[in-house]
């Protein structure tokens, strides 16, 4: 397993990392057991980045992440948490007095007393534009609360300021292959300051794992069913925005375009993290199988995979099937 620098931490994390809001069981039930075994199998991977967030199952991903890292001495694993998404996402909800709330709530669940990276979850884009946001996180980091702190943002001008920042220590956003707009200035943006990327929804909600048909249908309470037009958050969320049936299309061109013994998902997730400024990808996983296959799209980086050729394959399929409906968003 590869491993980069965590910006300018002097922490290194792996180029697979772990999603884990899957684990808050917040769109179908993951047992603890399940759970923890997620986070074993990836750890005994390499994989050393977890990523969760205070409302991944009401701080139940935190939790269980906690009491698995305290059976396990000298772990070496990195927990990026993230916060402000406890109230409405409103600029007047990112207080001090509520940074410090938060984070205490998350010191508890993971059972540590200082978090080695706090994300702001998808603030406003005024909330990532004022200083006094950096003042308030600066005073944390001064304080021994966090040792470091990011943004994950939904759109690229969000990114872009948050990089700007002097002590933004990583910004998170989609970037897939039906996601590309991060090419553009982002990814270069983030390599030239130092500042760590972690891609998130690398698998634009499964629709990149070559499993899905017209006729897959989701769970009530998961997001695939109820947020596939944004009806509850942004709906670049959810399939990266991409319509439904499009993105079968797609993951059919990509997926035909590959030689043989080597998946969609593991072709992606390599895709991703060998894009110069990419730091982590951060795939979910729900059982020891996904898990598994997840962390060993690592060993494609090390050769054996063209990833030039996908790459041009990427490309075409996207500006013919996505481009158009895609790139001006976010």
């Amino acid at each position: 397993m590869q491993h980069r620098p965590l910006g300018r931490t002097g922490r290194s994390v792996s180029a697979i990392g772990l999603g884990t809001w899957q684990l808050g069981a917040d769109w179908g039930a993951v047992s603890e057991d399940d759970a923890t075994a997620v986070l074993a199998a990836s750890a005994d991977h390499g994989v050393t980045l977890f990523d969760t967030a205070d409302v991944y199952g009401d701080g139940r991903s935190e939790s269980i992440i906690g009491r698995f890292l305290a059976g396990r001495a000298d772990h070496g694993i990195t927990v990026a948490t993230k916060m402000g998404r406890r109230l409405a996402q409103e600029p007047e909800n990112y207080t001090p007095e509520n940074f410090r709330g938060w984070t205490d709530r998350s010191r508890a669940n993971l059972g540590v007393d200082t978090l080695d990276l706090v994300q702001l979850h998808c603030p406003p884009s005024a909330v990532i534009d004022d200083g006094a946001t950096y003042d308030a996180l600066d005073a944390l980091v001064t304080a021994g609360t966090i040792a470091a702190y990011g943004v994950s943002v939904e759109t690229t001008a969000q990114a872009l300021a948050a990089i700007a920042r002097p002590n933004v220590t990583n910004v998170q956003i989609i970037f897939n292959p039906f996601r590309l707009k991060p090419l553009d200035e982002v990814l270069p943006a983030a390599q030239e300051a130092g500042v760590a990327l972690f891609a998130r929804v690398p698998l634009a909600s499964g629709l990149l794992s070559g499993r899905y048909t017209a006729s897959t249908t989701f769970a009530e309470n998961d997001h695939r069913t109820y947020n596939r037009h944004g009806e509850a958050f942004d709906r670049g969320e959810t399939f990266s925005g991409v319509d439904f049936q499009t993105g079968l299309d797609a993951a059919a061109d990509l997926a035909g375009a590959l030689p043989e013994g080597v998946s969609l998902p593991a072709a992606t997730l390599a895709w991703i993290a060998a894009q110069p400024g990419v730091t982590s990808v951060i795939p979910g996983a729900r059982n020891v199988r996904q898990a598994d296959a997840n962390a060993d799209a690592g060993t494609l980086l090390d050769g054996g995979f063209d990833v030039a050729a996908f790459d041009r394959v990427v490309r075409d399929v996207y500006d013919r099937r996505l481009r158009e409906a895609i790139h001006p968003l976010w």
